[in-house]
């Protein structure tokens, strides 16, 4: 059953300063190089959520779209105060439907050596509300600032552990989206 998957990463933050689109983007670059997968590159900043709450104004339909074809999600978001961004919040509140027995895997990403912990924790509870099954497998980027160059490539003396856990993430999040596209489809 190699049939092809479409995962959306989804960059967490609209920040002009945001660190963690490095990691977002290096982690859909990497998505890339797996067989029978398509990858979506979701930048918050590219949508329009024009009002607050879940209601048909409040979507974007090209966000819409995205969440209907994708299979699974893969979320990189900063640890702001201990959580995660308001506006990754609001962009995940406009598709519950779409979201239904579909697997995410969460990044996260701070400035100190905690990695975003706190973040994925939070958003792990978020997600799980809204259809969405949680992998067990998270990837954490502490002191996001001196991970990756201005290319959002890892600098050389972390990349393989970098790509490790990333590919652990992936590894079961392929898995996962495999087994609940299987149940969405035949049961």
């Amino acid at each position: 059953m190699n049939e092809s998957l479409t995962i959306a990463v989804i960059a967490g933050t609209t920040r002009d300063q945001r660190k963690s689109i490095r990691a977002a983007r290096y982690i859909a670059e990497f998505g890339t190089g797996l067989p029978n997968v398509q990858i979506i590159f979701v930048d918050p900043k590219d949508f329009d959520f024009p009002t607050d709450g879940i209601d048909t104004e409040g979507k974007d339909p090209r966000y819409s779209n995205i969440t209907a074809r994708a299979d699974a999600f893969f979320i990189v978001t900063p640890e702001y105060n201990h959580s995660f961004p308001g506006s990754l919040k609001r962009m995940l509140d406009s598709e519950y439907e779409n979201y239904f027995h579909k697997p995410v895997a969460i990044a996260g990403a701070s400035s100190g050596n905690w990695g975003g912990v706190r973040a994925v924790e939070a958003l792990s509870l978020s997600v799980r509300k809204m259809g969405l099954v949680s992998v067990r497998a998270n990837v954490y980027f502490p002191y996001i600032q001196d991970l990756f160059d201005e290319r959002n490539q890892p600098v050389q003396s972390k990349k393989s552990q970098i790509d490790k856990n990333i590919q652990n993430a992936y590894n079961e999040l392929i898995w996962m989206a495999r087994a609940l596209k299987h149940g969405r489809t035949h049961l």
